[in-house]
Formats: structure tokens, sequence, C-alpha cells
């Protein structure tokens, strides 16, 4: 079984946004309205502090150093504090660090569940002129995933279905991001034994959404009050009356055209607490053909079943690509 996670994505074009049949449904009172979802989208995510990524030499005029890797300092770390000053960016880590002029600083750093505090004396860059302390990091994270649904009423939107985790397989903490259109360019289809991926492209510098949250249930935020949902089919959330059988999900798979395809649940297991709550199984022949089955990106594309959104899609097997597990709609729209 494999996580559908993000992966890097490139450049920023023009956009345009095609749409797919409506439908709407009738809700009952116990139901929620959402629009449903099925676009990728991408994220750039904002951590809170300056991940460590890499470490490295200073340069200076007597010889090159490390003061991080002497210190203590790992891959992994996230700076969250230098003398008590947060740190949330690295344009302020950069800051705080050139302003040392070569004294000793306080940084405390969270490592897993720990915080500790180490004490680095910054060296100065014979070619920069500046002082650093020979460290590689980063303040956000880039990926695409599929929207799962936006709430009618409120513009909230879930997405993904699953958590995101860094190359330390450690579940990512934001602080914000920003949602953008996609256009996906290509496909590594899945195989036996491989996870494939959509190959996607950030479109627009302009972004329709934020994200404020990001948990092990997905990526949530608010949609742009801009956001046109004239093309979009509207139907209730409920997982009430899911049960084995054919269903369908949506998703885009090429440029940025949403499709439905047809699925089967296999398996429903409403009380997993790993939120692998159905087992889908692809049927569509176009799908199997365009991507193998399940890929990376698709992770949040919704499974509707008798015409009201009942989950997400967010893991494939890695023994047959066109199974995955999917999470109970219920469950996300409780974040």
């Amino acid at each position: 079984m494999r996580k559908l996670s993000f992966f890097v994505i490139g450049a920023f074009l023009s956009f345009a946004f095609v749409g797919y049949s409506k439908d709407t449904i009738t809700a009952s009172a116990n139901e929620t309205t959402v629009y449903v979802g099925g676009m990728s989208a991408g994220f750039t995510l904002k951590t809170d502090g300056a991940q460590i990524i890499g470490l490295c030499e200073v340069i200076t005029e007597n010889g090159a150093s490390s003061p991080a890797l002497q210190a203590g300092l790992k891959t992994g770390d996230r700076i969250i504090k230098i003398n008590g000053i947060s740190v949330h960016s690295i344009s302020e880590l950069n800051e705080i660090v050139n302003k040392s002029q070569g004294k000793p600083q306080t940084f405390e750093i969270e490592r897993g569940d720990e915080t500790l505090s180490f004490s680095i004396q910054p060296l100065k860059d014979k070619i920069s002129n500046r002082y650093k302390i020979g460290v590689l990091v980063r303040d956000n994270v880039s990926g695409i995933g599929t929207i799962t649904y936006i709430d009618k009423e409120s513009g909230r939107f879930g997405s993904l279905g699953h958590s995101v985790v860094s190359e330390n397989k450690r579940e990512l903490q934001i602080a914000n991001g920003a949602v953008y259109h996609c256009n996906i360019v290509g496909i590594c289809k899945g195989s036996r034994g491989k996870a494939g991926e959509l190959r996607g492209m950030f479109l627009s510098d302009e972004c329709f959404g934020t994200a404020d949250k990001l948990c092990d249930c997905g990526i949530f935020g608010t949609i742009s009050k801009h956001w046109n949902t004239d093309n979009m089919t509207l139907v209730s959330a409920s997982s009430a009356e899911v049960h084995i059988g054919d269903a369908y999900i949506y998703s885009t798979v090429n440029g940025v055209t949403t499709k439905r395809y047809e699925i089967e649940i296999v398996k429903v297991d409403k009380r997993n607490k790993e939120n692998k709550n159905y087992v889908i199984k692809i049927t569509d022949k176009e799908l199997i053909e365009q991507t193998g089955g399940i890929v990376q990106g698709m992770s949040g594309s919704p499974i509707l079943q008798n015409g009201k959104l009942v989950g997400a899609i967010t893991h494939v097997f890695l023994n047959d690509p066109t199974r995955g597990y999917g999470i109970d709609v219920q469950t996300m729209l409780k974040e």
C-alpha cells in the first residue's frame, strides 16, 4: 500500500478552466450540500519556521567549517527561535544570523516531539561577506493533489484525504498555504510494485484559495469568493447509505478537464481508525489505459455513489494499482 503523496512541480502559466456536467441533488436535514471537486490543484504550504534539509560548510578566510554540524544540528530539524525571537521564514533566519556579527546565538530547535537548545557561533562567508551557520533550509513545500469538495455555504474545501509527510516521514505542520489552478501535463503509469504519478504545472500566479489546516484527513482551507461554481456538480455529502457495489469518481488526469470514471466499492469499514474506510477498485477502462489505475496526484478524488458524495481516494495498493483505499467524507467534513 502506498500513500498518495506530494511531488514538487514547476512553472506558472496562464489558465483556462474546463468544467463538467452539472447535477443538483437535494440534501436532507442531516446532510451537507457541497460542490463536488475532482479538479487538480497546486498547493504551496508555508511551514512555520525554517526546516533544515542539509548541512554544509561556510567558506571563511581561515578555511571551511560548519558551525551547525559542530553544534549538533541535524537534517529534519526545524529552527523556530534564535535568542528568543521567533523564526517564521528563511529571510528572517538569514537576517538574524547576519546581524549576529559572529557572536554566539542561542538556537531553539524542534526535533520530532522535542524542543532543543543549541549555542552556535556564525562565521563570515568570504564571498558574500555575510554571517552563516552552514545550513540549507526551506520554509515551504509544493505539490499537487485533488480538491474533494467545496462547502456550498461556507466556501470551505477539503482535499487529499491524508496527511502530507516530509522526507523523514514525519507529518508536516503548516502556518498557511496557497492553492493554485493546475494543469496535468503528463502521466507516469502505475504498475505492480510501483506507484505511478501525475505530472503537473501551476497555472497563473494568482491563487484561488488559501490553505489553513493540514491534518491526517488532508489539506483544508477556503476558496476565493471569486471562484465560479456555475459548472460544478452540487450534491449532498452523506456516507450513511454507502454499500459494496458500483460507484464513480471525479478526477483530472489530463490538462484541466475533470471527468467521471467508474469504480467499484469492494469493502466498507466505517470504524477503521486509519481512515481506510473503503477499498475501491478502478473498473473504468479509459482510466486504466491512461494511468494504470490510481496514481499519485489523484489523492482527494471524490467518490460518489447513488448521486451522493461518500468519500475520497487516499491510497493505492502497490501490488495492484487498480485498487486503493478511500476515506469517509464525514470524517473530512468534521475538520
